[in-house]
């Protein structure tokens, strides 16, 4: 899932969360599915970060 995606689902997650009136194996459900999708963006964010700093070294050269 690109790292836009991610982060709608994830606000989509966070507002059915925060609506509350889920039943408890809903919400853990959600929950873990919006841990797995933070984690994917740390990666991705790190991933382009690295992209950057190594673009960024071979302009320097």
């Amino acid at each position: 899932m690109k790292y836009e995606q991610s982060v709608e689902r994830l606000k989509e997650i966070v507002s059915k969360l925060e609506d509350g009136g889920l039943p408890l194996d809903e919400a853990l459900d959600l929950y873990k599915e919006g841990v797995a999708l933070t984690v994917d963006c740390k990666k991705q964010l790190e991933n382009a970060k690295l992209q950057v700093k190594t673009a960024s070294e071979v302009g320097d050269e």
